[in-house]
């Protein structure tokens, strides 16, 4: 009978050890127990960038939402690389990334040695916003329209350049992009920034080149510059008197820059669609949506599957043009 207590008791024990340490595992992956601690927002640019901003702007309703603070993390350096590279190797569950389109998409086609692929080692949570780019020449471009424009281009072979601030950004694989799709021949050169860009465009010295539509629309109302189209496939509600390229006749051309957060490949997808579905519905708030319009941002919300959607698309298509340009970035 002692015996047969102590095989009990012992039992016990065992089944509660058991259910403890199974606990304790699947604590992590189960959506209604996390998060346990505070989450880390990591950001790949300075205090005060546009991805900076909106890290900021969206931590304080997330971490309502989450009922743990949200802390933000920049790590600069590399064009957010090093930040991203971080978030892939990130094991603690517990840290997300604010990412621009190309730490997630064409980072490791430009840079080989990258140590993160961005494909397999980061999940996509939720597309926060979009911005086409604005295609721009000095006031003296020839041409009363963006089609008359782009045919002065074809006429001019090599004698046009374009400006960009620096081998493997967007403005410079974007007008690789058009160029291909218009044909084009300007010659690319690169400046450190776009501060440079504008005021070699507004000396005569650059033909075009594809600027943000906040740093268009100020070159643009102060008589320095002429805006020609953005660069999506329909008009945006950012400059929504431009007209889209594809009005001027460029077929399949949809260039779009976005931010959004992803987080390692190794979160759990419950925990994954969650996050998603919390901060598409932050964003979308009227109070987000003017943050973020303030920014430059047209709000997207999209979870997971959207924004893997586009990762995809996006690789595909500018993945094409890195690899029959030869561009690298490394």
């Amino acid at each position: 009978m002692a015996m047969n207590r102590r095989w009990i008791a012992s039992l016990f024990v065992a089944l509660v050890s058991i259910s403890t340490g199974s606990g304790a595992q699947n604590s992590a992956s189960s959506p209604g127990a996390w998060p346990s601690q505070p989450v880390r927002l990591v950001v790949g640019f300075p205090a005060g960038s546009s991805p900076d901003l909106t890290a900021r702007a969206l931590a304080e309703p997330l971490a309502r939402a989450l009922g743990q603070p949200v802390l933000v993390d920049n790590r600069v350096g590399a064009g957010g690389n090093i930040a991203a590279d971080l978030v892939a190797k990130a094991t603690d569950q517990h840290t997300l990334g604010l990412m621009i389109n190309g730490n997630m998409t064409i980072a490791r086609l430009l840079n080989p040695k990258l140590p993160y692929d961005p494909q397999t080692d980061l999940a996509p949570v939720a597309l926060i916003g979009v911005s086409p780019l604005v295609l721009c020449a000095p006031v003296a471009a020839p041409g009363a329209t963006a089609a008359d424009f782009l045919a002065a281009g074809r006429a001019a072979g090599d004698r046009w350049s374009y400006g960009t601030p620096g081998v493997g950004t967007v403005g410079h694989i974007g007008m690789e992009l058009l160029k291909a799709r218009t044909g084009m021949a300007a010659v690319h050169v690169p400046y450190p920034g776009y501060p440079q860009v504008t005021t070699a465009m507004i000396a005569g010295d650059l033909q075009l080149s594809l600027l943000t539509p906040a740093l268009a629309a100020a070159q643009v109302k102060a008589g320095k510059l002429r805006a020609l189209g953005v660069t999506a496939s329909n008009r945006s509600t950012l400059v929504p008197d431009l007209p889209s390229l594809a009005e001027a006749g460029v077929k399949d051309f949809n260039l779009e820059i976005w931010n959004a957060v992803a987080a390692p490949a190794g979160l759990p997808k419950p925990l994954v669609a969650r996050l998603g579905a919390l901060i598409g519905e932050i964003v979308r708030t009227p109070e987000m949506r003017q943050r973020l319009l303030a920014q430059g941002w047209q709000v997207s919300g999209g979870g997971p599957d959207e924004l893997a959607a586009r990762v995809r698309a996006d690789t595909a298509q500018l993945g094409q043009i890195i690899a029959n340009q030869g561009i690298r970035a490394d």
